[in-house]
């Protein structure tokens, strides 16, 4: 008889409809059963493992209510006993009701610290203090989403556990070495981060949407054209980058999908519809080799992988970006995501219906000045602004010194600058209103802070009225990590990013490569803050409201817990 192996993980709740991913360790037929509602899917398999995605349809808006999950007539979920609540589903209700959306990037899912002694130096991993203190409250108090910016899962950086593990497979002498190197591995991978007992309950009970970031490929992924020239080479990266791609779509990016886009996704029709395991393993493989050939490919016309994707919460928009695998990397040519998808986003944003607009984008759009200077300098340089030679030395600094983020794709950082300028001042074409807030969502760099930017020509213009005619506040809200450790020299790096000697030093770079002034200004509005931490927005009507919690040492006795850092009236 089949078991539970993983999940369940609510991925979307709408006002009627919910979905809700497993992995089991057999096939089998799952059925998700609320007190108003129930679904049930077939298991599919691909790799000798076996998953489902649930769609449970008929769900009354604006409740919560318990659910359980039964396989096969068998009820597996919740366990029995259980020290965790019931886990739930929250349909949206009324659009008047407030959305609480939580986030963050980066959590390295080691063990703590007193599993292992090497992880002292680790604060305490935010996401299971918050599941630790959710379960002690009341439903009420549950986000109403967890958006999760990158770095779900470190391929390039296990623990010692998982080490363990694989050496048990393979001889880790060989290449890739202490690292995970197909799709088996990885499901391991994803096994270890998401059967940690808090983790696994909070995922059952607050719907997540995700995207990925390098490392859970390999840190500095697609950086560049000639690092993927370099990683072409090696004999183990296409059962690498297929297993990473494969992983991806089962783990994250299917339950990423609202059950319309699930249904007509066609990757997932073919491998559900596959006559045997065989071609269901050789459909999804095909699929993910493409994927990754899609970086090199910015034409409109031509079908590609897409892993960007929209998701409303109530009067709420998101729109998560793909800033890594949607990239266009030929020299003298380069996009942090392709034209196609470019366009894509603009029409998701001029469709109206929502009073905030929340863009995911695992790097950060607006960083430290210097930093963003010097990244543009970079470019310039690489592009072959000062010749040849200045070019080949500053691709090497490009890649040795992770300069990669929008700043260093300056026609894409342009173009999606001037999208959230108009966003701003006029709204969505099809309303004419615009939204009350823009937030961009970041991680990555392993630090939390809070920006504003500022169109200085059309603030001055601007006539201040009504506040639904007022331009939209627009803001980089970036929180990371959830888990790990913060350098010196990172949080050296961001404090000095943002004084007055490194702005200018940056001034002075931008000059070197007669790089023309950048289209926006921007502010720092808190941070740079250091430690494990988690943001918050709370959204009611066209108020806004930001809070930022820590993840902090236990107490004498005790256990850890969350400091609320600090609260922002954002509108």
């Amino acid at each position: 008889m089949a078991d539970l192996a993983l999940g369940p993980v609510l991925r979307y709740a709408g006002r009627t409809t919910a979905t809700v991913w497993v992995e089991t360790d057999g096939p089998g037929t799952v059925r998700v059963e609320c007190d108003d509602a129930a679904g049930e899917a077939a298991t599919w398999s691909v790799f000798d493992r076996h998953y489902a995605i649930v769609v449970v349809e008929g769900l009354a808006p604006g409740r919560t209510r318990p659910y359980r999950v039964v396989l096969d007539g068998h009820q597996v979920w919740p366990p029995r006993p259980s020290v965790f609540p019931p886990s739930m589903i929250r349909t949206v209700g009324d659009d008047s009701e407030p959305q609480r959306i939580s986030f963050g990037s980066c959590r390295w899912s080691r063990p703590p610290s007193r599993e292992e002694p090497d992880e002292r130096h680790f604060d305490p991993d935010v996401l299971d203090t918050l599941a630790s203190r959710l379960a002690r409250g009341t439903p009420d108090e549950l986000p109403d989403a967890l958006l999760l910016l990158g770095d779900q899962v470190y391929a390039d950086e296990i623990s010692e556990r998982m080490r363990d593990t694989l050496a048990a497979r393979r001889d880790l002498s060989r290449p890739p070495g202490p690292q995970v190197a197909d799709f088996d591995e990885y499901a391991l991978l994803y096994q270890e981060s998401w059967s940690d007992p808090q983790i696994r309950w909070l995922l059952s009970t607050v719907q997540s949407a995700m995207i990925f970031d390098d490392h859970e490929i390999v840190d500095d992924w697609n950086t560049s054209y000639s690092w993927r020239a370099d990683m072409a080479q090696l004999p183990w990266w296409s059962e690498r980058i297929s297993g990473a791609f494969a992983s991806y779509w089962v783990y994250q990016h299917l339950g990423n999908l609202d059950p319309e886009a699930l249904a007509a996704d066609e990757t997932y029709i073919a491998v559900r519809e596959a006559p045997d395991a065989k071609q269901a393993d050789e459909i999804l493989r095909s699929f993910a080799l493409r994927a990754d050939a899609d970086a090199d490919n910015d034409d409109q016309d031509s079908p590609r992988a897409w892993w960007s994707y929209r998701r409303d919460f109530g009067r709420t928009r998101l729109v998560m970006l793909d800033t890594r695998a949607g990239r266009v990397l030929t020299p003298k040519h380069r996009h942090i995501i392709s034209s196609g998808e470019m366009a894509w986003a603009e029409e998701q944003f001029d469709e109206g219906g929502y009073d905030h607009l929340l863009i995911g984008s695992s790097l950060p759009w607006l960083l430290p000045h210097a930093i963003h200077d010097l990244e543009s300098w970079n470019e310039a340089l690489c592009a072959g602004a000062r010749g040849p030679r200045i070019a080949r030395l500053s691709e090497k600094v490009r890649r040795a010194g992770d300069l990669e983020h929008w700043a260093a794709f300056r026609e894409s950082f342009a173009t999606f600058t001037a999208l959230l300028e108009r966003i701003s001042a006029e709204g969505p074409r099809a309303e004419g209103r615009p939204p009350a807030t823009i937030s961009v969502l970041s991680g990555d760099v392993h630090h939390a802070y809070a920006a504003e930017a500022h169109w200085l020509d059309r603030d001055a213009r601007s006539t201040v009225g009504a506040d639904p005619q007022r331009p939209s506040r627009v803001v980089q809200f970036t929180c990371s990590p959830l888990h790990n450790a913060v350098p010196a020299g990172i949080r050296i790096g961001f404090r000095l990013g943002w004084g007055a000697a490194a702005t200018r030093l940056g001034t002075f770079l931008a000059r070197h490569a007669d790089l023309p002034p950048k289209p926006v200004h921007w502010t720092k509005l808190g941070g740079p803050w250091f430690g494990n931490h988690l943001m918050t927005l709370t959204l009611h009507g066209r108020g806004a409201e930001l809070a930022l919690d820590r993840a902090m040492r236990p107490r004498r006795g005790g256990e850890p817990w969350l400091r609320r850092i600090g609260t922002a009236k954002l509108r």
